[in-house]
């Protein structure tokens, strides 16, 4: 597992295969749904807004995602690129989970990221919407994890 001190590649500036790889690793950690992997790819001192919750650093990132993740359950999500440039990429995603009494929910989004010279994120700013869905109206249906190479995105899904 990388240290906080390590570079996390793909490197600014981003091109269109480097943006989309860094979506895509992305998205992955966050479907390990293992909130110190994923702090691991913010500075120290990363600031987030997510929704109406305002985060800066490690500990705070680990806190909240800790918590997201016991609330959301059954998490699986999806991430595109939307645009970049240099070291900033504005992503949108979607993602279903359950709450503890079976009510399934999609949660669609936009992210602005801005990186440091070593691929970690300094700042992420996070939009999201809630839409409540039925079972049957679920579309991100593969085992826990990572999301296969052969499952739609949110282009091909429509979204």
């Amino acid at each position: 597992m990388p240290t906080p001190e390590t570079a996390r590649p793909p490197l600014p500036p981003f091109t269109d295969q480097t943006a989309a790889e860094k979506a895509r690793l992305a998205e992955d950690a966050w479907n390990s749904r293992d909130p110190e992997r994923v702090s691991l790819a913010y500075t120290p001192d990363s600031q987030w807004r997510n929704r109406a919750e305002f985060l800066t650093g490690r500990p705070a990132i680990v806190e909240f995602l800790t918590r997201k993740w016991a609330r959301e359950l059954e998490y699986r999500l999806i991430k595109e690129v939307w645009a970049f440039h240099h070291n900033r990429i504005a992503a949108r995603f979607a993602y279903e989970w359950r709450d503890d009494s079976g009510h399934w929910f999609r949660s669609f989004g936009n992210e602005n990221w801005q990186f440091d010279a070593r691929g970690l994120m300094r700042l992420r700013i996070a939009s999201i919407n809630d839409l409540p869905i039925s079972a049957d109206e679920r579309l991100f249906d593969w085992p826990m994890g990572r999301r296969p190479d052969d499952h739609p995105g949110l282009s091909e899904l429509g979204l």
